[in-house]
């Protein structure tokens, strides 16, 4: 724990204790400083005078408030509340004030399935939901009628003051919470205590519940943010759900045990603008963000100029020999002279998209393609790329920025003991390791083998000289075929949706002679393929064209030649229908469910293989 001593005022796991306590704690030693900036569309003003402030010592009164009302509730240590709600000063206000009562929250997707979320609250017991609006609420409501043990709801927001309230078990939050300021109680928990439950959004059967304490978190949060030499002067921009346990331990309690802002975007849809205005110093993001950015920009430069388009592919290619250089993986280039004037013409307007002031990029959650994170990197942007899951609170690995290698996971934080195992999978010893599965001791069981390692499903090797982790596949996702080649699909699938032709991507072959792929396509994309081939776009019978296809897998064998020759794919099944949470077919954390698309494409994908 020497490293705090490098970085004034962070608050270390000791001093914390619990969540609750270095929330307690932050609010202390930094009561007028600001925590939190928040769009208020209540404001008829312009955009950027709608986005308020909020210091500490607001938030503790915001926070004492909601305890108060909460207390008044007939809940008893240990019982659980979940939350279902944007990213906003008010979740954060809802979690700490029930990790302040001893409480234990259950974080919800907003973009989840009805029936998957009431799942959640009858398996986890949940006797108060706090939920944004009453259109959500709507949502659930049906599903919910049922539910024996959920006994109230709070609504954030409200357009009126009566909520249509067939349960009657729903209060309005500005009715419930109490009018005047209460102080924030402070309670002294033990670290080891149960403080949340996240449900892993599984691609097959039920999501289980991860069940993580206080020190579980705070063992992963401190080494994250000296590791990557985050400072009070930062500022986050949130716009990964708070309810992704990368978001929540590194874009959350990250922030409060440093001391910096954060600021929460309005929605994905209106991030680009909120990048703009905001101008964050720090991102942290699942690589789907950066390979949408980077498919934009193909699709720009395949409309520019032959000489912009050389222009940027120098850029990149300078930009990269100089990140090379400077991480001492090579000598230095005579080109890196050009850097300057190249910096100038064409990086800083690329990074001038991200507000201009971004320092560093943390992703997770999957591998991010390695031309998306060279590209960024060649444009000057510091992107770390680190590994973990739900169950280890989430990150167990990243990459240093004095040594950071995109092609990797990077090292171990400090603390975490890693081993390769049978068949190649990674292990894991962690402060930060789930204490177990909610209500189900048979998973719990199969996680950890009998010397206490927990067991991740990747497959992994570790560079014996430089010490780096590089993830090899996935031992569930192998597809096994016929010659008996084994095939990890999800980098194949990864490279083939940087393209701006690609939206989603699901690799076929099990057991079969060649690899065949589905693919959603990008409908503009798929507007000018049709016009090439002289077909009407909007009659769907067009997708099956003979011609069409051979002109789609010729282009995906371009798009992985990089890949050896067990890749080829030789035939195609398109659809224009995307693959969402709500159809079912994406988990809450934009996972494909694999045995869901098999299902959905099951006579075409037989035909493809008679």
């Amino acid at each position: 724990m020497a490293a705090a001593s490098t970085q004034k005022g962070i608050i270390t796991p000791e001093q914390a204790g619990t969540l609750d306590g270095l929330f307690y704690e932050r609010t202390m030693r930094s009561a007028d400083q600001v925590a939190y900036i928040q769009y208020n569309k209540q404001k008829k003003l312009s955009p950027d005078d709608a986005w308020e402030e909020t210091t500490w010592n607001e938030m503790a009164v915001l926070v004492g408030k909601w305890q108060k009302a909460i207390s008044g509730e007939n809940l008893e240590s240990g019982d659980r509340i979940a939350i279902l709600m944007k990213n906003c000063k008010e979740w954060i206000a809802v979690d700490q004030a029930a990790l302040g009562l001893g409480l234990v929250v259950v974080p919800l997707y907003l973009e989840d399935r009805p029936d998957n979320i009431n799942y959640i609250l009858e398996d986890a017991a949940v006797k108060l939901l706090v939920v944004q609006d009453l259109s959500q609420w709507s949502r659930l409501r049906e599903k919910c009628a049922d539910n024996k043990i959920l006994e109230h709801v709070i609504l954030v927001e409200a357009d009126s003051d009566k909520p249509d309230n067939e349960l009657e078990i729903v209060s309005l939050a500005q009715q419930w919470l109490p009018d005047n300021g209460h102080l924030m109680h402070k309670r002294n928990g033990e670290p080891t205590e149960l403080a949340t439950i996240v449900y892993t959004s599984g691609t097959t059967g039920r999501p289980k519940g991860v069940m993580l304490s206080h020190i579980n978190i705070l063992s992963i949060a401190f080494p994250s943010a000296t590791g990557l030499k985050i400072k009070a002067s930062d500022l986050f921009l949130s716009f990964l759900p708070l309810s992704h346990t990368f978001e929540r331990s590194l874009g959350y309690y990250l922030t409060v045990m440093v001391g910096c802002r954060v600021a929460f975007a309005r929605s994905i849809q209106l991030l680009a603008d909120d990048l703009l205005t905001i101008k964050p110093t720090m991102l942290i993001s699942v690589p789907r963000i950066y390979e949408r950015v980077y498919a934009k920009i193909e699709t720009t430069l395949l409309k520019g100029s032959p000489i912009k388009r050389a222009l940027f592919k120098l850029t990149v290619q300078v930009g990269w020999n100089r990140f090379l250089y400077q991480q001492k993986r090579s000598s230095f280039c005579l080109s890196c002279l050009l850097w300057p004037l190249l910096k100038h013409l064409v990086a800083d307007k690329v990074m001038q998209k991200f507000g201009g002031n971004l320092r560093l990029a943390a992703t997770g959650g999957a591998a991010i393609p390695f031309p998306v994170a060279k590209t960024f990197i060649g444009l000057g942007l510091t992107l770390i790329q680190g590994y973990g899951l739900t169950e280890t609170s989430p990150v167990a690995t990243f990459n240093r920025i004095d040594n950071n290698d995109p092609r990797s996971i990077g090292h171990p934080l400090d603390g975490i003991e890693l081993k390769i195992g049978d068949s190649d999978e990674l292990l894991i010893k962690s402060p930060g390791v789930m204490l177990g599965y909610w209500n189900n001791h048979a998973a719990t069981a199969q996680a950890f083998d009998t010397e206490g390692w927990f067991h991740t499903g990747d497959q992994a090797r570790i560079d014996n000289k430089s010490g780096h982790v590089y993830i090899t596949g996935r031992l569930k996702d192998i597809l096994v075929m016929s010659n008996g080649e084994k095939i990890p699909p999800t980098d194949i699938e990864n490279t083939i949706v940087i393209e701006p032709f690609y939206e989603q991507a699901l690799l076929l072959g099990e057991g079969q002679a060649y690899l065949g792929a589905v693919l959603v396509l990008n409908p503009e994309e798929w507007v000018r393929i049709a016009e090439q081939n002289k077909l009407d776009p909007f009659d769907k019978n067009n997708l099956q064209n003979k011609a069409v296809h051979n002109q789609i897998v010729r282009h995906l064998r371009t798009v992985l030649h990089d890949f050896p020759g067990y890749a080829k794919i030789r035939k195609v099944i398109l659809t224009l229908d995307p693959w969402t949470v709500e159809n079912d077919i994406l988990t809450p954390t934009l996972k494909v469910k694999r045995p869901k698309v098999l299902k959905l494409f099951e006579k075409e994908i037989k035909a493809l293989y008679s």
